[in-house]
């Protein structure tokens, strides 16, 4: 007797239902068309391919990646969605983009342009009120000084907004790629935590010289030039992030710092001013960081197939290996990264705790929102025959599709919130880590306006720090979008099963390898872990074009960075010359006009004061005649305000 199955859709996987099945009678009408007659299979260990592709399937649906053999359909994939409704593509993986903030968040524009317009007013009002602007009054700092320590908190914001609408996305790409998580709760969820991160557990303490790149010794004596490469450092990353965000580029913002202060240092310090061997690290780790992230994000979603997918329950194995993976993770991290103590037994002792109040609290939260889905009995796999050969063949092709139905979707449950948690504790680790690559030559620049040394070490100060995190939220509102799209899309097709291996997979190389010394960057890796869970799929499930505009901006950054940096210093070392020789008179008119301004609005005797903007106009004229008298000094009395005359020499 010759046997025969067919294949059907069973929720979202393709399994092999025998005909001798008791609940054949009850399929539906529209699926016998799928039925054919094929010769039952040989005994060795590759089957006999099935020819899909002719095969029509019911309600306008259609099979995802077809393909010609049953070993074909084992390498593609974890038991994924294989039959989806016909929906028109795009350019690219099927979807459109979003071209804007808008239309990313599913607002108004109107709306949209509103939060743009508040980021910027904001922007340009708060450093207004921050303490390392200074106050006025006695022994405070002078108007220029406080001019040039404004035009400096701009420039960090602009590189801070950077970094938020490029860097970020190392966090949330993959959870939104994998839908865990809706594009607007990944950027309210980031905007929270990279604040928390860059304000609670920012570096307060760094050196001008950022990263070891510069020798401080080459700038001794040189502050003017020194404060003009930071300056132009910040604006020189700023540009190039800003390019690589609008083509939703992911690059290191690391590099592009280093790039800019190396530009800078060789133009105008020789080649003496640059440590070699530290840029030498930073180079390598183009080569370091996504190789290492591709092989561990294989080998964990190897193991995540093996022994989770490819387990007589699924859904239960997911469920037990959830708390077993906090339990390894947050204990690690608490132990490296985070120890609460300097003595090496209590703070493993500590970490251990952290990392069982962990897995405790993920146990809990998996059984109560997926209890009643784990204690049913959810095995789809059919009865036992009487034929052994039809038995041992269908229980093959069970085992190559993967968990089916409930199972699936317990599977898919528990690693979305598991990989949301990591996802949220990337986030603040990145606001407190890499805002230093936006406030540490911004922190530079403002000590050597307020008579600090060159090249040595700083304290920071928590509002410029707060500047910072609120710089990098800004820029994941606006265009944060654009590079989560990239790396959550793009590379490779994500589930919450892959995006949560390449995320486990990218925390624990960078942590690693931070405490190691290698030479590491959080972007690369997170792109290599990417890559490396579409290797473990197969070849043809990487995008060798968008992986080769990646590794393209990758190469270019540096070099682009140093040209820059280059171009900008010389601007600005122009512009600051010209200020500082014939800048004093504008300072000082500006500061006697708005000083009149203000006595003129307290004077008691005057019958009609004079209005904010009506007094601001006027102080802009005041400045305007001073200039033209080519000396302040030579006036002996205060402006006055409405008639632009000095009250002594009446010039």
């Amino acid at each position: 007797m010759s046997s025969s199955y067919s294949l059907v859709s069973i929720r979202n996987s393709v399994t092999p239902r025998s005909l001798l099945h008791p609940d054949y009678s009850r399929l539906p009408s529209s699926l016998p068309h799928l039925l054919q007659n094929q010769k039952r299979p040989s005994y060795s260990f590759l089957l006999p391919p099935l020819r899909l592709n002719s095969l029509p399937l019911p309600h306008g649906k259609k099979l995802l990646s077809p393909f010609a053999s049953i070993p074909s359909f084992a390498d593609s994939g974890d038991g994924e969605r294989q039959v989806q409704q016909e929906e028109p593509k795009s350019e690219e993986n099927g979807e459109e983009e979003p071209r804007g903030m808008a239309q990313a968040f599913h607002i108004s524009s109107g709306t949209a342009s509103a939060i743009a317009v508040l980021i910027a007013f904001s922007a340009l009002c708060l450093p207004l009120f921050m303490s390392s602007l200074g106050a006025p009054g006695p022994g405070a700092l002078g108007t220029r000084t406080r001019a040039l320590s404004y035009v400096t908190l701009l420039f960090g914001f602009y590189m801070a907004w950077n970094i938020g609408a490029n860097d970020v996305a190392n966090a949330m790409g993959t959870s939104v790629g994998s839908g865990a998580l809706t594009l607007r709760q990944a950027v309210l969820t980031a905007a929270v935590l990279e604040f928390s991160g860059a304000l609670l557990i920012g570096t307060h303490v760094t050196s001008t010289m950022q990263k070891g790149i510069l020798v401080a010794n080459v700038f001794q004596g040189k502050d003017t030039l020194l404060f003009s490469g930071l300056l132009s450092s910040l604006a020189a990353a700023g540009t190039w992030l800003q390019v690589a965000s609008y083509y939703g580029w992911p690059v290191s913002t690391t590099h592009c710092i280093v790039g800019s202060m190396v530009g800078f240092g060789l133009v105008y310090g020789g080649t003496g001013a640059v440590f070699w061997k530290s840029l030498a690290r930073v180079t390598s780790s183009w080569v370091i960081s996504p190789v290492m992230g591709a092989l561990v994000s294989f080998i964990v979603y190897k193991c995540i197939r093996r022994f989770v997918y490819s387990a007589p329950n699924p859904g239960q194995a997911a469920a037990a290996a959830a708390p077993v993976a906090v339990f390894v993770g947050v204990t690690a991290i608490s132990f490296a990264a985070f120890p609460l103590s300097k003595t090496l037994s209590i703070a493993l002792v500590q970490a251990l705790a952290a990392g069982t109040v962990g897995a405790i609290l993920v146990y809990r939260i998996i059984r109560k929102q997926l209890g009643h889905l784990l204690d049913k009995n959810d095995d789809l796999s059919p009865p036992e025959t009487k034929d052994p050969t039809l038995n041992k063949n269908i229980g093959f092709l069970s085992e190559i599709a993967g968990p089916k139905g409930t199972q699936l979707e317990i599977v898919y449950s528990v690693f979305g919130y598991m990989q949301v948690l990591s996802a949220c504790f990337m986030s603040f680790a990145h606001g407190g880590n890499d805002v230093s690559n936006a406030i540490g030559p911004l922190a530079g620049a403002l000590s050597i306006l307020q008579g600090g040394a060159s090249g040595a070490e700083i304290v920071i100060p928590t509002d410029v720090l707060a500047w910072g995190g609120f710089g990098i939220v800004a820029g994941l509102m606006m265009w944060g979008y654009r590079v989560i799209a990239t790396i959550g899309k793009k590379i490779t097709e994500l589930t919450p099963t892959r995006g949560f291996a390449a995320e486990f997979a990218a925390a624990s190389v960078v942590l690693f390898a931070s405490k190691l010394g290698l030479p590491i960057s959080a972007t690369h890796t997170l792109v290599g872990a990417v890559m490396g869970v579409g290797f473990a799929r197969g070849l043809n499930s990487v995008r060798a074009e968008t992986v080769r505009e990646i590794v393209t901006s990758w190469a270019v950054t540096i070099p682009v960075g140093a040209v820059l940096s280059v171009i900008y210093t010389w601007v600005s070392t122009k512009i600051l010359s010209y200020i500082l020789r014939n800048g004093s008179i504008w300072f000082s008119t500006t500061s006697y006009g708005f000083d009149s301004v203000l006595a003129a609005s307290r004077n008691p005797s005057l019958e009609r004061k004079p209005s904010r903007p009506w007094s601001l106009l006027m102080a802009l004229r005041a400045m305007v005649i001073v200039r033209a008298n080519a000396d302040v000094k030579q006036h002996q009395g205060s402006i006055d305000v409405m008639s632009c005359r000095c009250s002594v020499c009446g010039n």
